[in-house]
């Protein structure tokens, strides 16, 4: 994270603020993935889409670079001032209980599939929601409005991420119905925006309107083309990009100056930039716990009782992080929290 992605606001507390036009900026990953594809139809006789895995899962890479790392920059943020653990604990003390009986006692006789759909929904409104919620400050969209072009999108997501990662566990016939159904929603979702653009405020609410909306298309596209890797790419990458540049943003107008945790009087104690803290942190976590937690707990298991226990961390750990994240983001960051101190915007 540099000062490129922020913009210096002019007043006396020399904070930061995030840039509407920076965080638009990051929607350039549609258009890119756009000419791959183009370039893979024309030239290359889809050897890249061969050669992609069907989900971006596959590669370990990935889920060192996307998903897991935001994951735990923000419950970084979130553990390690104390105020705001403190604020909230109740809230993530009662989440845990519900995580523990629905996943713990409920997967003794909820079905997987049962699961699956929730967790994939939970999944796709987290991820929507945000960008939807940003957008709303600039267009200013009725209530009605926003909640239409909001909930369009997540039920067509979540089709569209059925369909991508259950694309081998389901009926052909049922994979075609799927695949229609998101069409049609899709279709309804452009025409619904077509109508609420009226209501943006300016040009550029429209901008980021339609950008949250070709989000979705995009995504429907390349799922029908059976580009998969990029119907899934397109909205992580928008998606944990943001997350990183409000948490970035939030460390450095809280810490910058004088350091309120122990983690930045540390870091400030050896000059470490504040812009990196929280990314180098969370992305050699990341690295950790998905290349060698399973390892480690499976051997630690093995030697302690005999019995090897795999996916501790990935299912067992990181599942829990996801979950309590999805859910901590959902309020952390209202009008009222007391993040949204150190959170300012800028066009």
């Amino acid at each position: 994270m540099s000062l490129s992605l922020v913009s210096k606001t002019v007043n006396r507390s020399q904070q930061l603020s995030i840039s509407f036009r920076v965080l638009l900026g990051l929607y350039l990953i549609m258009p890119l993935c756009l000419l791959l594809y183009g370039l893979d139809v024309a030239f290359w006789q889809n050897g890249l889409r061969e050669n992609l895995p069907t989900r971006p899962t596959h590669f370990l890479l990935f889920q060192i670079l996307f998903g897991t790392p935001h994951i735990l920059a923000s419950t970084i943020l979130l553990v390690s001032n104390g105020e705001y653990f403190q604020f909230y604990k109740r809230n993530l003390l009662w989440m845990t209980l519900a995580i523990v009986v629905v996943f713990g006692v409920g997967s003794l006789f909820i079905p997987y599939r049962v699961f699956y759909v929730a967790v994939a929904g939970w999944t796709v409104f987290h991820v929507l929601k945000q960008q939807h919620g940003v957008a709303r400050g600039l267009c200013q969209l009725p209530t009605w409005a926003y909640q239409s072009l909001l909930w369009l999108s997540v039920t067509a997501g979540l089709l569209i991420y059925i369909g991508i990662f259950l694309h081998n566990r389901l009926e052909p016939d049922t994979l075609l119905q799927l695949k229609n159904v998101a069409g049609g929603l899709t279709a309804i979702l452009f025409l619904t925006a077509f109508y609420c653009q009226r209501y943006a405020r300016d040009t550029f609410g429209k901008c980021f309107l339609w950008a949250n909306v070709f989000l979705v298309i995009s995504s429907f596209y390349f799922y029908v083309q059976e580009y998969y890797f990029f119907a899934i790419l397109i909205p992580r990458v928008v998606h944990d990009a943001t997350a990183y540049i409000c948490y970035v943003t939030h460390d450095y107008n809280k810490h910058a100056v004088t350091p309120q945790n122990a983690l930045y009087r540390f870091t400030k104690r050896y000059s470490i930039s504040v812009f990196i803290v929280l990314p180098v942190l969370s992305f050699l976590l990341a690295f950790v716990l998905q290349a060698y937690g399973d390892t480690f707990f499976a051997w630690l298991t093995e030697t302690i009782f005999g019995v090897e226990i795999k996916k501790v961390v990935t299912l067992g750990v990181l599942g829990y992080f996801a979950l309590m994240h999805y859910y901590s983001e959902s309020i952390t960051w209202k009008a009222e929290s007391p993040y949204r101190k150190f959170i300012l915007f800028s066009k």
